[in-house]
Order: C-alpha cells, then sequence, then structure tokens
C-alpha cells in the first residue's frame, strides 16, 4: 500500500485540519468534534448539515458553504459519524427555522442520525431528515435495508440548499429534498478495488481485464463481475439500468462521478457516450457535473447519475453555490 499520509490513525484529522486550513474563508472546524461548518452561520433560514464516513472526498464536507450545507460531519473512513458528533453540528446550525438533515441510506448512517435527531428534539430543536437511496444496482446490500446513498445525495444537497437559502420554511425545503431524491437515480462501476488506510489490503480484487458493474461506495459487490467493456458499452449498460427504473421524460441533469482514481480525460469520454446516447431515446440533458464528487478513496471507477427534472429542479440547480468543490 503506498498512501500519501503520516499515520493511518490520523487521517481523518489531519485531512480536516488541511481543509479548513486551506479554505478558512469558507469554512471553520467546530472544536474539538469531527464537524466542519460554515464560516458565519446564518440562524435565520432553514440550516442543513450532512455526513458519513471520510473517504468519499470531497462529498461532504466539500460542500459546506453558501447555498449548499451549513455543516457535515466526518466519521472515520467509511464508518459512520457517531451520534454525538452529528449532535454537535445539529446544535451549530440550530436555526429559528429548524434542521434539515440529508442522510445516505445505510444502516449505521440512519441508525445514528436518528439517535442525534431525538437528542436535538430533547433541546427542543426542530429537526426533519430525507434519506437519499438513489442507487438501482442493488436492492439491499451489506450495509442497506434498501438502496444505497450515493452519488445523487451531492444534487439533491445542491437543491435543499438553493431552497433553504431562498427563504423556504422547513417543511418546504423538506417537500423539495424528498421531490429530488425521488427524481434521482445513479449506478456505479468499478476497474479496481480502493484500500482503506487502517487495513492497508484492497476491499476486493478484480484481476486486469475484469470489472465490478453495480458498486457500491465502500467496495460493496455489485451485480456481477464481468470482462472490461469500452466506455460506450458502459455507459449503455449504465443508462439502460437507471432507465428502466423511472420514467425520465424529455429532460435530465447529469452527473458524471469519479470515483477517485480516474483521469478526468476518462471521465468526458464516458460523458460524450453518455448524452450520445440519451439523445437516441430523446432525452436532453439540460445540465452536465462532471469530476468527482463522491469517492471511494483511490478506486478506478466511474458513477452515472441522472435526474428528472422539471422547472423548480432546473431552478434550484442553477443557484449560485460557494463551497470548495461545487461552485454554480
Amino acid at each position: 500500500m503506498k498512501k500519501i499520509i503520516n499515520n493511518p490513525n490520523n487521517v481523518v484529522e489531519e485531512a480536516m485540519e488541511g481543509m479548513c486550513k486551506a479554505f478558512p474563508n469558507l469554512i471553520k472546524r467546530v472544536k474539538d468534534t469531527r464537524v466542519i461548518a460554515k464560516k458565519e452561520i446564518d440562524n435565520t433560514k432553514v440550516n442543513i448539515i450532512s455526513g458519513g464516513g471520510s473517504g468519499h472526498e470531497p462529498a461532504h464536507a466539500g460542500y459546506v458553504g453558501d447555498g449548499m450545507l451549513d455543516a457535515a460531519i466526518c466519521g472515520d473512513v467509511f464508518t459512520s459519524p457517531t451520534p454525538d458528533q452529528i449532535f454537535e453540528a445539529i446544535k451549530e446550525v440550530k436555526s429559528e427555522k429548524g434542521v434539515l438533515m440529508i442522510v445516505k441510506n445505510y444502516t449505521g448512517d440512519i441508525m445514528n442520525f436518528d439517535m442525534a435527531k431525538d437528542m436535538a428534539e430533547m433541546e427542543d430543536i426542530n429537526v426533519e431528515t430525507v434519506i437519499v437511496n438513489d442507487d438501482v444496482a442493488v436492492e439491499d446490500s451489506l450495509y442497506t435495508t434498501g438502496r444505497r446513498g450515493v452519488a445523487g445525495t451531492v444534487l439533491v444537497e445542491k437543491i435543499a440548499g438553493a431552497k433553504a437559502k431562498q427563504g423556504a420554511n422547513l417543511a418546504d425545503v423538506k417537500k423539495v429534498a424528498e421531490k429530488a431524491i425521488h427524481n434521482v437515480r445513479s449506478m456505479g462501476v468499478a476497474l479496481s478495488s480502493c484500500t482503506v488506510p487502517s487495513s492497508g489490503k484492497p476491499n476486493f480484487e478484480l484481476v486486469d481485464d475484469e470489472m465490478e458493474m453495480g458498486i457500491g461506495i465502500h467496495g460493496e459487490p455489485g451485480i456481477r463481475k464481468e470482462k472490461l467493456k469500452t466506455a460506450k458499452e458502459i455507459a449503455i449498460d449504465i443508462v439502460d439500468n437507471i432507465l428502466k427504473d423511472l420514467n425520465f421524460g424529455e429532460e435530465v441533469a447529469l452527473m458524471v462521478n469519479g470515483l477517485g482514481g480516474t483521469p478526468l480525460s476518462e471521465q468526458f469520454i464516458i460523458t460524450n457516450d453518455v448524452i450520445d446516447y440519451l439523445e437516441t431515446k430523446k432525452i436532453k440533458v439540460f445540465k452536465s457535473y462532471v469530476g468527482n464528487y463522491m469517492t471511494s478513496l483511490e478506486m478506478n471507477g466511474i458513477s452515472i447519475t441522472l435526474m428528472k427534472v422539471d422547472d423548480e429542479l432546473k431552478s434550484l440547480l442553477l443557484e449560485k453555490a460557494d463551497t470548495i468543490a461545487f461552485k454554480e
């Protein structure tokens, strides 16, 4: 294993410190916590938090800033943050309009965020939760009951953050977040595994001419292992699986997401193939996002996300955001 680290046990702490030192105008670390928050918290609007295991950077701390998240909680690598840390984030951003938690559908995350919500309500902090479950690959997995929450979570955070910035109440912010969740679907493929620093060995094995279709962002098994395909073949396979799950209508937002080890040139190649294939289905891409939005350490692979959009969702996607990893 080769990684640019100091101590495998200090990866999360040192990464958080480095992020805050690099972008002090945008974010801060809440003292004695694993919470990264906006530099200035607006307590007059609905505030939004998310989080999960580290190793998926820039998710979620990279989306803390104006127009998206107000705080993010960083668990250990591929491990849910604890309820007390989530509660610290809720207290940091508590608002007269309430707090919305955006949670990916993993058993540990749901349990710990629910416990933190109970703690907050004991202190009369109004908290609501939405659960993102956009992965069409598998119905249940090693870490979930139901579908996993993956890169579509970023678009949900963008839409909810924009609605909150407009001054909407908690019920309306939650409603539009749930609308986004209902209309977003994702699926990924891996060409290689990743190595959790504390373990020192790959999560799974793939031979040189093999890929894992439907991989999870923690290296969970997907649908099947198969021989490596061309970018065009991968694009068609994934898009077909997504399209059969939802009637996307005539217009979508597209996210091609690198998993950490995929060159941007390859991400653009598959973007080209996805857009061309969608055109054959009479589906127009309203807006594209290409890059590393929700990674899996150094995994070589990509995920594709489609969101069915209407005028409201399009408008919210186009609202200005100013975060480390998302500037629109």
